[in-house]
């Protein structure tokens, strides 16, 4: 509920910032906002801190403001709020009306689609006037009595902030690790440990925990905690009614942070360490937990691996150079050292794109990424013929879902576009068969037939052709007058991918143009896409936006006079480069968390 309403603030900011400069384009009786009418803003306070890396000095005027504690800082904020309060007080009444309109289009009252583990089905599910999910299953059937795991609701109350993290459930389905936070950060959680039966909670807290695995004992867990840095850096293992844990792995590379999970297979415990460029993993038997880690394959500088357990092989997930979209091999689980023991499961493509894996008793179902489209895999693990699941739109989003059963012959995948709504499918590989288990619903109504969805392509200044998302009402006429909101990320090779959100239609339905932008930084046509808008080509990352802006200028869908750009976190980055290289094509920038 919390991020609804921050995405909530940010797009109705977005529309009245287009509002109050658009004087030609009023809207909804709201009076024209002009920069004589607001206040002076307050401006912070200069204390320069000088720094010295890479033999480089650096001054840097508001390192002080880094102390959330200190009065001034605290008293800075809330002359900002004050000073946005005042400067958007004539919206106020155009704020609810957006607010009520996204509320009306989020179902309050709703409970996601079972997932079958273990003999229990578990679910979630949100009510109307309260903030948090409830964490529920029931055993053997959905006619079974229901078992509360966690009411979010009663965690959190009385707190002025908290954030629950999820959970995992021991081997034998009797307890839970949870992670949760107080403060309203995050990078640091809280770990727990609840009986299920009691609704206790039960041997120790951790603070600064990142991750969990139980062991088959049921008694033994690993966990990885975080250091000063907020890096997850040492593994420990601890039994419920030991008075410390013991350290069993740490990563003294700052570079690198580290993890712990276990197999599907509950055969293994896994460690993964993980820089941006390079991993390595260690493992056990989880019927062993006191046995010491061992090395699947040695750290080498730009490879990444990740190693998936099958009941009689490993599944190799594997990038370097020479494979920057990643391959995938299988390997026994027994002399795995020699490397010619290695097969080919998934050769390597240039155009496609390895997302993501999930391996069962029969198939490996694999998430790729071809052409900067999300398609789904089904691969027949002892030979037979590869599925692959079609999608007609020009321009959508799928992901694998939850199939935490090995012996699973179904998977899930859910899908979404700009115009229709999440919704999870089953796909029954035996048959082909597709079943719609669940869609999100639009309580005040939604229908995608209204909508034109697009897909674009910009040119870049170096001829390289960038893809981009459009949606808009029908009827919009491309003469330059709509005003529209282009958004992109474009790093970190987090792909900008399209979605349904209850928000963005409270700017569509007023006549905007929507679009993202998929530039170089994220991964959205691949690793070499990636590669080709970081470090010293990080212009790149920019030059798209700007490409793809002028094409929605050129093409008429809006003007410069029209067009408002967003982004946030290494987004925000991008808005003022942006800002600075072309402030002539944007009436508004919004930066969030820049």
């Amino acid at each position: 509920m919390n991020t609804k309403h921050i995405y909530l603030g940010l797009l109705g900011a977005a529309l009245v910032f287009m509002a109050a400069s658009c004087s030609s384009n009023q809207t909804e009786g709201e009076k024209i906002l002009k920069q004589s009418d607001f206040p002076a803003p307050p401006v912070a306070e200069v204390h320069p801190d000088t720094f010295v890396n890479f033999g480089k000095q650096r001054i840097d005027n508001y390192y002080w403001m880094k102390d959330k504690t200190n009065p001034k800082v605290i008293e800075y904020i809330k002359a900002e709020n004050a000073y946005t309060d005042t400067v958007m007080a004539s919206t106020r009444d155009l704020q609810q009306k957006i607010y009520d309109e996204i509320l009306g289009r989020i179902k309050e009252d709703d409970e996601s689609y079972p997932t079958y583990d273990d003999g229990y089905y578990y679910y979630s599910r949100t009510e109307k006037g309260k903030q948090y999910r409830t964490y529920c299953r029931r055993k053997g059937s959905m006619d079974a009595p229901e078992e509360v795991i966690f009411d979010v609701n009663k965690l959190a109350a009385g707190k002025q902030a908290f954030i629950f993290r999820g959970y995992v459930i021991s081997p034998d389905n009797s307890k839970a690790a949870y992670f949760y936070n107080e403060t309203g950060s995050y990078a640091e959680f809280t770990m727990k440990v609840r009986d299920l039966a009691s609704g206790q909670d039960v041997g120790f807290t951790v603070e600064g925990a990142a991750s969990v695995a139980w062991a088959n004992d049921n008694r033994t867990l690993f966990y990885s905690a975080i250091d000063h840095t907020l890096r997850s850096s040492k593994i420990f293992r601890r039994e419920l009614d030991a008075a410390e844990g013991t350290l069993v792995y740490e990563e003294k590379d700052a570079k690198f942070s580290t993890y712990v999970s276990a197999t599907k297979t509950k055969q293994f415990i896994f460690i993964t360490c993980g820089s941006s460029t390079t991993s390595d993993e260690r493992y056990i038997s989880a019927d062993r937990p006191t046995d010491p880690f061992k090395v699947f394959l040695p750290r080498t500088k730009d490879v990444e691996y990740s190693v998936y357990a099958h009941a009689d092989r490993f599944f190799i997930r594997y990038k370097d150079k020479e494979h920057l979209n990643g391959l995938i091999y299988e390997a026994p689980l027994t002399g795995y050292e020699d490397r010619k023991t290695w097969k080919e499961f998934l050769p390597y493509d240039k155009d496609v794109r390895i997302e993501g894996i999930d391996v069962l008793k029969d198939y490996v179902a694999l998430e790729l990424r071809k052409n900067g489209l999300n398609e789904i895999r089904i691969k027949p693990i002892n030979g037979g013929e590869t599925k692959t699941i079609a999608f007609p739109e020009p321009v959508y989003t799928v992901s694998l879902g939850g199939n935490p059963e090995y012996d699973a012959t179904t998977i899930r995948y859910t899908y979404t576009s700009l115009n229709r709504p999440s919704t999870l499918y089953e796909y029954a590989i035996t048959d082909g068969k597709t079943t719609k288990l669940k869609e999100q619903e639009v309580p005040s109504g939604f229908n995608p037939d209204d909508y034109v969805v697009e897909r674009l392509w910009a040119t870049a200044p170096d001829g390289v052709r960038v893809p981009m998302a459009v949606v808009y009402k029908k009827g919009l006429k491309r003469n330059g007058s709509a005003p529209a909101l282009l958004y992109s990320y474009g790093s970190y090779g987090s792909s900008s991918d399209v979605y349904f959100s209850p928000a963005y239609y409270s700017l569509i339905d007023r006549g905007f143009v929507f679009a993202i932008a998929q530039i170089r930084g994220g991964s959205d046509l691949g690793e070499q896409w990636y590669e080709d808008g970081k470090l010293l080509k990080k212009k790149n990352t920019f030059t798209d936006f700007i490409a793809c802006s002028e094409l929605l200028i050129n093409e008429h869908y809006t003007s410069a006079s029209r067009l408002a750009a967003m982004g946030g976190s290494a987004g925000g980055l991008l808005m003022g480069a942006v800002a600075n290289m072309r402030p002539d094509l944007y009436q508004t920038i919004v930066a969030q968390v820049p």
